[in-house]
């Protein structure tokens, strides 16, 4: 069988531990024998970015600029113990922050729909997008830990060299402190982003964060949000019959168990990094969930939702067998190649990534899948397959098609 032909490439941003190992299997498997794989590679691993500083992280986000498209694999962002683990230079901070800090933009994250896996919520009847902000807060906070007694501030010094400060605590004893930034612009792509992806998909979209609260940082997302809607999107959602509407976050979690689900949910950094979590896992695997960051310039960035399956890595390193679910890994690359082909005109590339989606799902309503997937599924006499012969399971099932 010939294959297909790319023009552009994708950047591919290698990562960590057992997704490591599924990467090398899906590209091997599923992807080179049907496509001639054109990538500029830049490994992410965490010793390749302690050997570089980290600057291996910066290059693959410049490279997503320039080429459009790129696909990551997930990564280990390092504590204190991954520090003693590794031997670092130093904690290096998320490589997804550092990411999404340049391209900026909106991270959409949506459930794979599998029949025989049912939500744990029963009333979800239909998926829910999470619409997480890519830019800012904590993942681009700055720390730190204060020794004793003492008055911390928050100081604005002026282009003219005027100040303005307020009082964040005054210590008498040890403590931490944290402090975090947004821009307006950022919030504002973020907000036109939900409103477009809305339109897109015909949903309802909220957005919800704490405003009563946080009177000046979160009351800010929620006043750019509103005024963007009344001004440029409302006529619009009115056409569609969908509706915009701000909540509470906490209100936002309560409704969210009750709902029949079929909108977009928005949310801050923080916010959307744990509710995208509780959703996948709720809607049957941590594996089993779409990611794509969109810029506002046009620059598209796909991954897995989850993170490094640091256990199975050391079983697989014992030469124990895993049944790792390389679901959301496979979607991220069918993501990537479906846009690459669209961006590059090359229609093969967009179906092919159609069918390799297809393929993966039919591999698993047809009774075959990983141990994640067995242990919640409705339907009876299932084969539990580890890692490698579930992919191969799937070219079995994509050659036959």
């Amino acid at each position: 069988m010939e294959k297909i032909v790319m023009t552009t490439p994708l950047v591919e941003m290698d990562g960590d531990e057992m997704t490591r190992i599924l990467w090398k299997l899906i590209k091997d498997e599923l992807l080179s024998p049907f496509i001639e794989l054109k990538t500029e590679y830049y490994d992410l691993g965490l010793e390749h970015r302690n050997e570089t500083d980290d600057k291996v992280t910066f290059d693959s986000a410049y490279a997503t600029k320039k080429y459009g498209v790129a696909v990551k694999c997930a990564t280990i962002t390092p504590n204190a113990a991954r520090v003693e683990e590794y031997n670092l230079k130093e904690m290096w901070k998320s490589p997804n922050g550092t990411i999404r800090a340049i391209l900026d933009g909106t991270v959409f994250r949506t459930p794979i729909i599998v029949k025989g896996i049912e939500p744990c919520v029963r009333n979800w009847e239909k998926p829910i997008t999470i619409a997480r902000h890519a830019y800012g807060d904590v993942y681009k906070a700055s720390e730190m830990k204060i020794p004793g007694p003492g008055k911390v501030e928050l100081v604005y010094t002026a282009a003219d060299g005027s100040t303005d400060s307020v009082l964040v605590h005054e210590f008498d004893g040890p403590g931490i402190v944290q402090g975090m930034h947004n821009l307006t612009g950022s919030i504002e792509s973020f907000a036109r982003s939900c409103f477009n992806y809305a339109i897109d998909t015909k949903q309802t979209l909220w957005f919800a964060s704490k405003d009563t609260i946080s009177k000046k940082y979160d009351h800010t997302f929620k006043d750019i949000f509103q005024e963007i809607f009344d001004a440029e999107y409302k006529e619009k959602f009115d056409e569609l019959g969908i509706e915009y509407f701000y909540t509470l976050i906490d209100d936002a979690v309560a409704r969210v168990m009750k709902s029949k689900g079929g909108f977009i949910w928005a949310c801050k950094n923080y916010d959307g990094d744990v509710m995208s979590d509780m959703l996948s896992s709720a809607f049957g695997s941590l594996a089993m969930m779409t990611s794509v960051l969109v810029s506002p310039e046009g620059y598209y960035e796909y991954e897995a939702a989850h993170g490094t399956v640091q256990r199975h890595y050391y079983k697989h390193l014992k030469g124990e067998e895993t049944s790792t679910n390389p679901v959301a890994t496979i979607f991220a690359w069918t993501g990537a190649l479906r846009k690459r082909g669209e961006l590059d005109g090359i229609a093969e590339l967009s179906e092919f990534a159609d069918k390799l989606e297809k393929a993966t799902i039919d591999t698993i309503e047809g009774g075959q899948m990983t141990k994640d997937l067995a242990l919640i599924t409705s339907m009876k006499d299932v084969t539990v397959l580890n890692t490698e012969n579930f992919i191969k399971a799937i070219r079995t099932t994509l050659e036959a098609m």
